[in-house]
């Protein structure tokens, strides 16, 4: 009897995954942001979503995408601003950018906590729908100072294959520095990557260009034979 229920689940095929990857956006609102650039943060983001080139990204396989998104600053300071949303169709990126366009900026005034925020991505990655990959997609403007750093959210924290890549905004920390730090500190995982925009004006273009590698990286390895 063993022996027949072993072979049961040698030829029965493993159950389909919801999605090819659950791709978490965690948006910096730290004291660092002022209201103006958060805003340039948010629309940025909403209209990137609605860019041909992400939405080709986002639909061009048949597996979808699960997205979600939080903004983070000081050690207990995050806030969900779209829950999980598995992305099927434009209208479905439609709603999901017009959520994200929104949503109002949380508590203002906290330093820079990374550490912190990997350690609340972790959480909401375990609310995440089923997917080939998980990745997280952190936005920053300055180095960690405040609380545990990212190191120590690595450590303690249930992060192990998931791909963290960064966004490095210039302006609060000279942008070759930050670059290499989030080089050093943040990123992890097979192709991780660091993207850079010269300052929050140029937020847009570059999460535009974010989204669609990590989109399409995705979307290359659910088709690899």
């Amino acid at each position: 009897m063993r022996a027949l229920a072993c072979l049961a689940v040698l030829l029965c095929p493993a159950p389909a995954l919801a999605c090819r990857l659950a791709l978490l956006l965690a948006l910096d609102t730290s004291s660092s942001v002022d209201a103006r650039e958060y805003i340039l943060q948010r629309d940025g983001l909403a209209a990137a979503l609605l860019a041909p080139e992400v939405e080709a990204a986002f639909l061009s396989a048949p597996s979808p995408v699960a997205l979600a998104a939080f903004q983070w600053s000081g050690q207990w300071n995050q806030r969900v601003v779209l829950d999980w949303r598995l992305i099927r169709s434009g209208e479905d990126l439609l709603t999901a950018a017009d959520q994200i366009s929104r949503v109002d900026r949380g508590p203002t005034g906290f330093p820079t906590a990374i550490g912190h925020a990997l350690g609340y991505a972790s959480t909401m990655l375990r609310d995440a729908p089923a997917c080939e990959r998980q990745t997280i997609d952190v936005s920053g403007d300055g180095v960690n100072n405040h609380g545990f750093p990212p190191a120590l959210a690595y450590k303690h924290f249930p992060l192990g294959g998931v791909t963290v890549n960064a966004l490095a905004i210039g302006g609060a920390t000279e942008l070759p520095e930050l670059i290499e730090y989030f080089h050093l500190e943040v990123i992890q995982g097979p192709n991780a990557f660091v993207e850079q925009a010269l300052d929050h004006e140029d937020f847009e273009r570059a999460i535009r260009r974010k989204l669609e590698r990590e989109v399409g990286q995705a979307m290359v390895r659910l088709e690899r034979p």
